[in-house]
């Protein structure tokens, strides 16, 4: 009987010792990360746009941080679908990380039929870079001077607003804006981006723009477009003249664009913990600060980490949802 226990024992101690070996190992890798390649900050929409406008200032800041190379790929397609479902489906090793942004997050896992990944448990949500507001713009020379000739105009006779698409933040806030303003003549006017609605908005064929500041700002400083309110809970210091939706009497219209920072679902604790360390040194750089802050598209005080990043989405999702089936929206897969 001895004898047998010995043999059981050592049987066990044989089984055992590849799982310990690999825990070890694993718990080496992690504690030499990033050692073996170079880290990648995938940016689900194409070079020129928001999400890579703040991933090529990060990065940089990011290489120098962890001591290894931090490069950019762009995995452009399907509204942000592709690259972002390419991160879901990526090693949770510490090499691969996605620029999170809320048009996939909240809008399209809000407005879609369906969605390759789960918006929440499919990622290791670490947290909020960035965010900017929407406007509500015409035209300089519109005879909509005000938002309050917009409403005039909305309810008396047609007008369109141009948005980057069905489902999007500016169709979602439009939507929002039509309703809680009885604006029976307001049509929404979807296109394939920003860029094409806004040559619509210049060349006069559509009266007004919903879309986020960021692509914006010069415009407005230099002229050529005028703000009628922002969807910011604050009125903007760059822009002191122009009025919150809050403040002009519709306080649920209160949206923003953020760009956050993600891994996949299963990313180890320490390297979780360690990129949720170096995301507010991220955006409190001196180079990222001052061309964000150029743009109107801010971190928040304190940063959005962890925890307090999936509430965020989990909150801003709901809602979305429930626009969504209150007006009716649905955006083509």
């Amino acid at each position: 009987m001895m004898h047998r226990r010995h043999l059981l024992g050592a049987a066990a101690g044989l089984l055992a010792a590849p799982a310990l070996g690999s825990a070890v190992a694993q718990a080496q890798a992690q504690a030499a990360w990033p050692s073996r390649g170079a880290v990648r900050l995938v940016a689900q929409f194409p070079p020129g746009g928001l999400v890579d406008t703040v991933t090529r200032l990060v990065a940089p800041v990011l290489q120098a941080a962890l001591g290894q190379n931090v490069v950019v790929e762009n995995r452009a397609g399907a509204g942000g679908v592709i690259g972002t479902d390419h991160v879901a489906k990526s090693a949770p090793d510490g090499y691969t990380f996605l620029m999170t942004h809320a048009s996939v997050m909240v809008y399209s896992a809000a407005t879609l039929p369906s969605l390759p990944f789960d918006p929440i448990n499919d990622f290791t949500h670490l947290g909020l870079l960035v965010e900017a507001p929407s406007v509500l713009i015409v035209r300089a020379d519109s005879p909509i001077r005000s938002f309050q000739d917009f409403l005039q105009r909305a309810r008396t006779q047609p007008t369109r607003y141009g948005s980057s698409g069905i489902g999007s933040a500016p169709h979602m806030l439009g939507a929002m804006l039509t309703g809680a303003a009885n604006l029976a003549q307001l049509d929404h006017a979807p296109y394939a981006g920003s860029a094409p609605a806004m040559r619509d908005l210049l060349g006069g064929h559509i009266e007004t723009m919903i879309d986020p500041i960021t692509t914006n700002v010069a415009a407005m400083q230099n002229g050529t477009l005028r703000a009628l309110a922002i969807s910011s809970p604050q009125r903007l210091p760059a822009f002191p003249d122009v009025p919150t939706f809050v403040e002009l009497g519709f306080p649920s219209l209160v949206q923003t664009q953020w760009v956050g920072m993600s891994g996949p679902r299963g990313l180890p604790q320490p390297i979780a913990e360690r990129m949720m360390q170096e995301i507010p040194r991220l955006v409190a750089a001196p180079a990222v600060l001052q061309r964000m802050t150029e743009l109107q598209t801010l971190p928040r005080n304190p940063v959005p980490l962890g925890a307090d990043f999936v509430r965020i989405i989990q909150t801003e999702l709901a809602q979305a949802r429930e626009v969504a089936r209150r007006y009716n929206i649905q955006a083509a897969s």
